[in-house]
């Protein structure tokens, strides 16, 4: 057996044993609700300019996700047009949307662009997706309606798996903001490898848990 097969059957045993995963950046809360964004409010993002945490006294519940607001307010701005507020691709990094990878989704790195809101999984993520955002954008937007609707676990494995013919390696990336940064340093940041954010963790875990990064905790 090759070591190439040897990893594939591992990865495919581990997603037997994980599952799927959820086609949106939930967590679980108290209540066993499919939590967006850790309970940060996604209006408040357009209304305050940062990451506000929302309340479990103000929930709207959708199709496989629910959002916290921090305002009985917020809250019905939201009602009144949800795809106005709500995060690209599911709420997963923005960075990795672009190269149909759904995984990540930190509520503190974050951008407002064209009036769409876009959050990446860490501080990589957001300095990688700022090379170039239109380039990102087109890519993400068009590989989004293909697998929207597949788990996490899964779309990201076939992803690896099946890498799309723009993909970009993470040295790659560093070398070409480099380039374009002479004298800055690129994050010294650790996203926590492949089996952990695929197997091990959910989306949002590092921010969650303060790896490498004050810790935001889970919603309650």
């Amino acid at each position: 057996m090759t070591r190439l097969r040897a990893c594939l059957l591992l990865l495919i045993s581990l997603l037997a044993l994980a599952g799927c995963g959820t086609p949106w950046a939930t967590v679980a809360d108290g209540a066993g609700r499919p939590v967006m964004l850790l309970g940060h409010d996604p209006v408040a993002y357009f209304t305050q300019g940062r990451p506000t945490r929302g309340l479990a006294d103000h929930v709207v519940d959708l199709p496989g996700r629910t959002y916290y607001f921090s305002s009985a307010d917020n809250k019905a701005l939201f009602l009144r047009d949800p795809g106005r507020f709500e995060p690209q691709y599911g709420g997963f990094c923005s960075s990795g949307a672009a190269y149909a990878v759904k995984l990540g989704s930190d509520p503190t790195a974050w951008t407002v662009r064209d009036g769409r809101l876009f959050i990446f999984g860490d501080v990589l993520g957001k300095t990688a997706w700022s090379l170039d955002p239109a380039w990102n954008i087109a890519h993400a937007d068009r590989l989004w309606p293909a697998i929207a609707d597949r788990g996490w676990r899964l779309q990201s494995l076939l992803a690896y798996a099946d890498k799309v013919p723009h993909y970009l390696t993470g040295r790659q990336i560093k070398a070409q903001w480099e380039a374009r940064h002479p004298g800055q340093r690129w994050p010294d940041y650790d996203p926590g490898g492949m089996i952990t954010n695929l197997f091990l963790k959910p989306p949002g875990w590092r921010a969650a848990e303060g790896a490498g990064q004050p810790a935001l905790g889970y919603p309650q």
